[in-house]
């Protein structure tokens, strides 16, 4: 069971409890693998007997849709944007991830308020407001940042993967290239810096995305194995302790007993005065 912790104050109303699941977030920028990567860690923890629910950004019945609309113009203010992004996420930990952890589930997510900070902060936004804002998060199991070096390798990969860049991923919305590639890799260079920033603050484990899917794949399943284990050793140990615990109490009531009990009676303790009586 793990304790409940939050970056700030927790949702009203929220039950404050120990959970039998993990929270497990693949972070990273655009364009890195984050989804693939999801998908894959579904598969195989479901292969192996855990239930699973995987969740992300723009993902809530109450403000999913219209993060999604609003993406398709090219209006959507900046301080708008975040406060969308922070009713999407309260509304998705209060109906989907809380209760899906009480309930043992792994939750896996794709992008959790890193994402949502790194892109509120390099377009303007107050660093102290915006943490603020997100202190409904509950503080994750893990956190797993896929890193890869240049913003050029992450702007070949959207390229080959044919679907091409989308305005608000490339920042059009803040000037930054008379272009969307030039805005792209302007864009993605400010992010990898502010993920880099927060992999401290944080606490990420960083894994090289760099490599193929298969070798990073690996690399996440095995880092998950310890995350997800940590609990039953854990739970090993106390039951041993409590054995343990057990086997010494019963041998101390063994050596009590096996103390010589002396036999006394008022009659002796008499007689033995009236020996020593003068």
């Amino acid at each position: 069971m793990t304790e409940m912790r939050f970056y700030g104050t927790a949702l009203p109303n929220a039950e404050i409890e120990p959970y039998a699941g993990k929270l497990i977030v693949i972070e990273g920028t655009d364009g890195v693998g984050r989804s693939t990567h999801v998908a894959l860690l579904r598969t195989w923890l479901e292969s192996i007997g855990y239930a699973v629910l995987d969740t992300g950004m723009t993902r809530s019945i109450l403000a999913g849709r219209g993060i999604k609309n609003a993406r398709t113009g090219h209006t959507l203010g900046r301080l708008t944007m975040q406060l969308y992004y922070a009713t999407d996420l309260a509304d998705r930990l209060e109906n989907q991830m809380l209760p899906a952890l009480r309930a043992g589930f792994i939750v896996l997510t794709d992008r959790y308020i890193y994402s949502a900070i790194a892109r509120a902060v390099v377009r303007g936004a107050d660093p102290d407001w915006v943490r603020a804002m997100y202190g409904i998060a509950l503080v994750p199991d893990a956190v797993f940042y896929l890193r890869i070096k240049t913003a050029e390798e992450l702007a070949a990969r959207v390229l080959a993967s044919g679907s091409g860049f989308d305005y608000w991923e490339s920042g059009m919305d803040m000037g930054l290239g008379n272009d969307y590639y030039d805005s792209f890799i302007a864009y993605q260079k400010l992010l990898l810096k502010e993920f880099d920033r927060m992999t401290g603050e944080y606490g990420f484990q960083v894994i090289d995305a760099g490599r193929p899917v298969r070798r990073v794949a690996s690399e996440l399943r095995r880092a998950i194995s310890k995350v997800i284990e940590s609990d039953k050793i854990v739970e090993s140990d106390l039951h041993a302790g409590a054995v343990l615990g057990t086997k010494e109490k019963d041998a101390a009531t063994v050596k009590i007993e096996e103390i010589p009990k002396v036999k006394t009676s008022e009659t002796g303790i008499a007689k033995e005065s009236s020996k020593t009586a003068p």
